[in-house]
């Protein structure tokens, strides 16, 4: 009788230490879509072509590759980053086979602080991506400080990794990968700045399976892809909004090219933008700042 009891209390127990064992291992779920790019083995490497044409946005790539290059302790990485010679120019940043192009500009007052783009085939296989800073707007004193700038670029670069935001409702999470907003009060406060621990929980869970081909560049590219699976300055270029966030801050496009593959853009609007119609596709506001 003792047994039998025992049995019907054991189960219960059991099953509960499971279901937390595996909520532990899934709490960090940021995916991108399940985006990724293919490779035969981790940990692997992928190149941050440097478009920069500043100083300052030149360490803040360095520092955000290093971040991302750093999981804390206890914890490891299934993907690296190495800053390569940028193949691109600042105005198209162009994406390249195998790569991730970085680039910034005056890209004007149209309403993204930051965008990430990645090349989809298969499927879900990242193929090539593209970040851009906008620096219309990181020129203002309203964005322009080191933390803010230091936090869209290490988001920037991690989404064409496969990485979505953690939380899009303006708390910080600590993580680059959240929406808090290091400008005004805020523009001291470093949180936010760097990943966290879930981020890299969740590159491993994004990156657990094997592929048996890669589209990663084993050495550095040597041209830029066919222009017809980039985006341009014409935000209508991005395809169709899929998704946007409740405080209007971010939004996803997809667009079907020619070649049978998808592009898909992550938007990061201003303050201002945002601010005037939440639920609006920005693309189609006036953002004339007189």
């Amino acid at each position: 009788m003792f047994v039998t009891a025992y049995k019907r209390l054991r189960l219960p127990l059991l099953v509960g230490i499971a279901l937390a064992a595996f909520s532990g291992i899934s709490q960090a779920e940021h995916s991108w879509g399940g985006y990724h790019w293919a490779r035969t083995g981790n940990p692997f490497t992928l190149k941050l072509g440097d478009n920069l044409t500043s100083l300052d946005w030149k360490n803040h790539l360095a520092a955000s590759s290093s971040d991302w290059n750093s999981p804390p302790s206890g914890a490891t990485t299934p993907l690296f980053t190495a800053i390569v010679g940028g193949l691109s120019t600042k105005r198209t940043c162009s994406m390249v086979k195998g790569t991730t192009q970085v680039c910034n500009g005056k890209y004007g007052f149209n309403g993204w602080l930051g965008l990430a783009s990645i090349n989809i085939t298969g499927g879900s296989h990242i193929t090539q991506g593209a970040a851009k800073m906008n620096d219309s707007y990181f020129n203002l004193s309203t964005y322009n400080n080191t933390n803010e700038r230091r936090h869209v670029m290490c988001q920037e670069i991690a989404h064409t990794f496969g990485l979505d935001h953690q939380s899009e409702d303006g708390s910080s999470q600590n993580s680059c990968m959240d929406y808090f907003s290091n400008t005004g009060a805020n523009a001291t406060n470093s949180d936010s700045t760097r990943p966290n621990a879930h981020d890299f929980e969740e590159l491993n869970i994004i990156y657990a399976h094997g592929d048996s081909t890669t589209t990663v560049a084993a050495s550095s590219a040597t041209a830029p892809s066919a222009s017809d699976v980039d985006i341009t300055d014409d935000p209508n270029s991005w395809g169709t909004l899929m998704r946007q966030s409740a405080n209007g801050r971010s939004s996803v496009y997809e667009r079907f090219n020619r070649d049978g593959s998808r592009t898909l853009t992550h938007v990061y609007w201003t303050f201002e933008a945002a601010s005037r119609c939440p639920s609006c596709d920005h693309r189609f506001e006036s953002h004339d700042r007189n």
